[in-house]
C-alpha cells in the first residue's frame, strides 16, 4: 500500500555524473536502463573541457539504443529544490532538454523519471561521432576543469566502479593512446 507521500515522490534518470555526484536528497538509488537513448559524448564543450577555439566533448543522452543508469527516487517534499538544483546544473547553457522518459528499474518495473536529453538542434551538438573521431577531439582538448582527457577517462572509471560498461565509450578509451601518441599528449591509463 502507497503512503500519501509516496505518490508524490518522483524518479530521476542519471546517466553521467549524476550518477556518482547527484548533489540531491533521495530516498532510493536503483540500477536502471532507458531505451531509445543511448550515452554519448555527443556535446561540444566551450568551458569546462574545451574552450570555442578548441572544443572538448561531454556526455548527452542521444537518440538511439538504450542507457544503463541510475534512477533516484526522490522524497515528494523534495521536488521543488531538486527541480531547481537539477534546472540549475543541467539547463544552464540549454544544450539539454527535461524529459520524462520510460525507464526500467533494476527488479522489472517501469517508471517515469526526469531525465535531460541532448537538443540536437543546439550548436553544442557534436553529432553521432565515430569512436576514432571522438578520442581525436578528446585528446587535445582542454578547459577550465581540466583536460578532456581525463574527463572521459575518470567517466569510465566510475561506470566501470558501478559495473557498468559502455562499449562505445570504452572503445573511445582504447582509441584515446593511440590518438595521444599522434598529438604527442601523454597516454592515458586506460583499463576498459
Amino acid at each position: 500500500m502507497l503512503m500519501a507521500s509516496d505518490m508524490d515522490d518522483f524518479w530521476v534518470f542519471g546517466y553521467g555524473s549524476l550518477m556518482w555526484n547527484p548533489g540531491f536528497l533521495f530516498k532510493e538509488r536503483v540500477a536502471a536502463r532507458t531505451f531509445g537513448y543511448r550515452r554519448a559524448l555527443c556535446v561540444r564543450s566551450f568551458d569546462h573541457r574545451g574552450t570555442p577555439q578548441k572544443p572538448g566533448l561531454v556526455l548527452g543522452l542521444d537518440r538511439g539504443g538504450s542507457c544503463l543508469g541510475v534512477a533516484f527516487k526522490v522524497p515528494g517534499d523534495q521536488r521543488e529544490p531538486v527541480l531547481a538544483y537539477l534546472r540549475e546544473r543541467e539547463l544552464f547553457n540549454h544544450v539539454y532538454r527535461e524529459r520524462t522518459l520510460p525507464v526500467m528499474l533494476a527488479g522489472g518495473d517501469r517508471v517515469g523519471a526526469l531525465a535531460y536529453v541532448v537538443d540536437r538542434g543546439h550548436r553544442q551538438y557534436a553529432g553521432r561521432l565515430k569512436a576514432e573521431e571522438a578520442a581525436g577531439i578528446v585528446v587535445t582538448a582542454r578547459g577550465k576543469s581540466g583536460p578532456n582527457l581525463d574527463y572521459v577517462v575518470n567517466t569510465l572509471a566510475h561506470l566501470h566502479d558501478m559495473g557498468i560498461r559502455d562499449p562505445w565509450l570504452e572503445e573511445v578509451a582504447g582509441r584515446l593512446a593511440a590518438a595521444a601518441s599522434e598529438y604527442a599528449v601523454p597516454p592515458p591509463s586506460v583499463t576498459p
